[in-house]
């Protein structure tokens, strides 16, 4: 039974790819979005797993103007499920970091994430149904030592959507926060992140983190931490003292050749 409309970023690969999977094998219309052209070999590896109604926009929602091209290409539809997974990391200490790069973070998981949410949101708002899946992490619950910027990001994102949720909460518009762990992707590459532990360690299946995610949503929940090992650590994240916490996270992601 078709389900409507529903809008995934960061969708290429990874995390996203596997939430629009998840979307088209449940009877969703996708409209899939990244700032690359592997989007395209994307929408391709959906079909030919069977989905059908897959429409693809490249654009880069750090910016306005990307907003607005994702936002045009809804072509006046409702959607029925906004996924908001678009979001980059940034390894290293933050003053080695260059600052172009810092600020990109800022914008994509944070600016670009909230206009988009800020306008598929008001329109469920008025029509009284709808959901939202954030990609936020278990990250946000640390203080990020080598990935400073990133882990604040994600803190935003994780208190966003509780604080959104209960602004909804007298309709049918649902929040839910997905907060995954290290999570076999392209992230760590693209974070330069290899030379750390946790980029070198053993990561959760993408396919497994996105179905946890998915049923989250489609259940109405307020969120979900995927993998037990995470919710151990989430646990343990409201217990130990902020500044230990951030030692732990110094020795998870310095650069071994700076340790």
């Amino acid at each position: 039974m078709a389900k409507g409309l529903a809008v995934v970023t960061g969708a290429s690969s990874g995390i996203g790819l596997e939430l629009a999977r998840c979307c088209a094998q449940d009877g969703y219309t996708l409209l899939i979005c990244s700032d690359t052209a592997e989007i395209e070999t994307a929408a391709a590896d959906l079909r030919a797993d069977g989905a059908t109604g897959v429409e693809t926009v490249q654009a880069d929602l750090a910016t306005p103007e990307g907003i607005d091209k994702l936002v045009a290409a809804f072509r006046g539809r409702q959607v029925e499920a906004l996924l908001a997974n678009a979001g980059i990391g940034l390894g290293e200490a933050f003053l080695d970091q260059d600052l172009d790069r810092a600020l990109k973070v800022v914008d994509l998981n944070v600016r670009g994430t909230i206009a988009l949410i800020h306008h598929v949101g008001r329109e469920m708002r008025a029509r009284n149904s709808g959901r939202i899946l954030i990609t936020g992490s278990i990250a946000g619950f640390m203080p990020g030592s080598f990935q400073a910027v990133y882990n604040g990001s994600k803190a935003f994102l994780d208190s966003f959507s509780l604080a959104l949720r209960n602004e909804l909460k007298d309709t049918e518009v649902t929040v839910t926060c997905l907060m995954p762990g290290p999570t076999e992707t392209d992230f760590f590459e693209t974070a330069g992140m290899e030379d750390t532990k946790v980029g070198q360690a053993e990561k959760a299946d993408p396919a497994k983190v996105a179905r946890d995610g998915y049923k989250a949503m489609q259940s109405g929940s307020s969120g979900v931490v995927s993998g037990l090992m995470n919710k151990v650590q989430a646990a343990f994240a409201g217990i130990i003292p902020d500044t230990v916490l951030a030692q732990m996270h110094r020795r998870m992601a310095e650069p071994k050749q700076n340790a």
